[in-house]
C-alpha cells in the first residue's frame, strides 16, 4: 500500500500542531502550580499523539512498521530530552528569563524541524547509494557513546568557545536585553542581542544532537517515513517537557550515562549486521531497561550540591 496519504496526512498534521504549540501553548513566566500542571498535560497530550500515530501505523502499515515507529520514537525522545539538559545550560549562561525562553524554543523548533527534514532525506540518499556508510554510523555512535561515559560533569564557558569567538567577529554584539527583540539599534548601529545568540546556540546544539540521533534511528529502519515521523514527534512538545523538566535538571543527571549505553548499543547493532541481526522487538526492549534503570537511579540518587 502507497504511504504517500500518510505523508500528506501528517504534514497537514504537522502544521496545525507547530501552530497550535506556536500561538496556543503559553508558559507564564512564574513557575506556578498552573504552569506546572499545563507543562504536564501538554507533555501528556503530544506523547499521546505520537501513540495515535502508531496505531495507525499499526493497522495500515503492519506490526513491523508500527514497532519500528515506537522504538525510533523512544530513542529520539531520549536524545531530545539530554538535548534539553543543553538548552537548559544555555539559557542559564546566557541569563535569558523564563518569559523570553518561549520566543526561542518557537524560532529554534521549526528551525529543527526544517533541518532535520533536510538532514534525513539527505540521509536516506546516502544510506541507499552507499549501504557502508550505515557501519561508519555505527562506529560514530560507538564512539560518541563511549566520549560521554568518560566525560566529566562539567558545565562549558559558552564565552570562550570558537562559535562564540565566530559569532562575535561576524556581528556586533550587545549584553542588555532589549523586550524579546532579537536585535537593536544603538545609534543606527545594529547589535544582536543575548536572544538571538542564544537562539544561534540552540540551533547549532540541535544539529550536533542531529548527527547522533538521525544515525541512531537508521539502525532500526531505513523507511524515510519511519525515520522522519518518529524524530518529529519526538520534537513536537519538547517546549512543554522543557518547562516540566527545566526545575529538576539536577535529578536526571545520571540519564545521561543510559542514553550513552543506547547510543553504544545501537552503533554496535549496526555495525554487526552483515553477521548478526537483532530484531526491532530485542532492541525496544535493550533500550527500555537501560533507560528506565539510570533514570530510577538519576531519581534515587541525592543532588549535587551547587
Amino acid at each position: 500500500m502507497t504511504t504517500g496519504w500518510i505523508w500528506l496526512g501528517f504534514a497537514v498534521f504537522l502544521v496545525i500542531a507547530l501552530t497550535t504549540d506556536t500561538y496556543l501553548v503559553n508558559y507564564k513566566p512564574a513557575r506556578s502550580h498552573q504552569s506546572m500542571r499545563a507543562a504536564i498535560c501538554w507533555t501528556l497530550f503530544w506523547i499521546s499523539t505520537a501513540l495515535i500515530f502508531n496505531t495507525i501505523l499499526w493497522f495500515y502499515l503492519g506490526s513491523t512498521k508500527a514497532l519500528e515507529f515506537f522504538t525510533g520514537y523512544v530513542i529520539e525522545k531520549s536524545l531530545s530530552v539530554d538535548n534539553l539538559f543543553v538548552f537548559y545550560m544555555i539559557f542559564h549562561q546566557f541569563r535569558i528569563p523564563l518569559a523570553y525562553q518561549q520566543r526561542i524554543f518557537t524560532y529554534g523548533i521549526w528551525g529543527a524541524v526544517i533541518m532535520r527534514l533536510g538532514l534525513i532525506l539527505l540521509g536516506s540518499w546516502l544510506v541507499s547509494e552507499f549501504h557502508w556508510l550505515l557501519y561508519i554510523m555505527g562506529a560514530f555512535l560507538v564512539l560518541t557513546g563511549a566520549k560521554i561515559l568518560v566525560s566529566k560533569e562539567k558545565e562549558k564557558d559558552l564565552t570562550e568557545t570558537f562559535f562564540m569567538r565566530l559569532c562575535k567577529s561576524m556581528m556586533r554584539i550587545t549584553h542588555e536585553f532589549h523586550d524579546q527583540h532579537f536585535f537593536t539599534r544603538k545609534k543606527g548601529v545594529l547589535y544582536a542581542t543575548p536572544l538571538f545568540l542564544a537562539l544561534i546556540f540552540i540551533e547549532f546544539s540541535d544539529l550536533i544532537f542531529a548527527l547522533d540521533s538521525i544515525p541512531a534511528i537508521f539502525a532500526i529502519t531505513t523507511d524515510p517515513l519511519i525515520v522522519w515521523t518518529s524524530n518529529i514527534f519526538a520534537i513536537l512538545g519538547l517546549r512543554a517537557l522543557y518547562f516540566l523538566l527545566a526545575g529538576m535538571v539536577e535529578r536526571f543527571r545520571m540519564l545521561k550515562y543510559g542514553i550513552a549505553l543506547v547510543l553504544i548499543f545501537v552503533g554496535v547493532k549496526m555495525i554487526i549486521e552483515p553477521w548478526l541481526i537483532i530484531p526491532v522487538s530485542y532492541s525496544l526492549a535493550m533500550i527500555a531497561v537501560l533507560l528506565l534503570s539510570f533514570t530510577v537511579m538519576s531519581w534515587g540518587a541525592p543532588c549535587q550540591k551547587k
